[in-house]
């Protein structure tokens, strides 16, 4: 499976961390040059923002696609004082009741993460890092993700690259200031 790294498309996921993370939400300063909406690229991951009415908010995501197109997976990030919460979306023949093992590098993977969902564009795994987490994401090289296959109950392996990561998440933190 080839993979490359694509812009989000304003933000599908988006709808879903900020449905689940109203935390997210500032009170509407202005983004640089006045603007409404922002988007900036990081390495492998995304910054984009928006003010709308009185609250502005911003997070940091990154999309994983086949050459031809096709999404393979999505996360997307919103930052808040102690914590990193964000939204995972997976490609569907998952055997859901295993989770999702997430890890950084080669540390070791913690309790599986539980799927919420399953929607139109894949199947939806809440995220939520502490303070030790996020200091372990800001210094890896890759976030790795086991899954299993619901067809054959086979492992399946996805690894998020966490080049830029460390300089999105400053940059969305500075930008919900």
């Amino acid at each position: 499976m080839i993979l490359k790294h694509t812009s989000p498309s304003v933000l599908v996921i988006a709808a879903l961390v900020w449905c689940a993370a109203p935390a997210s939400a500032q009170q509407a300063s202005p983004l640089p040059g006045g603007a409404s909406s922002l988007q900036e690229t990081y390495q492998d991951w995304q910054v984009a923002c928006s003010v709308q009415g009185q609250s502005k908010r911003c997070a940091l995501s990154q999309q994983q696609s086949q050459q031809n197109g096709q999404r393979i997976l999505a996360v997307e990030f919103a930052p808040t004082a102690e914590k990193l919460t964000g939204t995972l979306v997976l490609p569907f023949g998952l055997l859901l009741a295993s989770g999702v093992e997430v890890q950084v590098d080669d540390n070791a993977a913690g309790t599986p993460m539980t799927f919420r969902t399953c929607l139109p564009n894949g199947c939806v795994v809440p995220l939520t890092f502490d303070a030790a987490s996020i200091k372990r994401l800001r210094a890896g090289t890759a976030l790795k993700l086991k899954a299993v296959r619901a067809d054959n109950e086979q492992p399946l392996t996805f690894s998020i690259s966490l080049k830029g990561f460390a300089t999105a998440l400053d940059r969305t933190g500075s930008l919900l200031k």
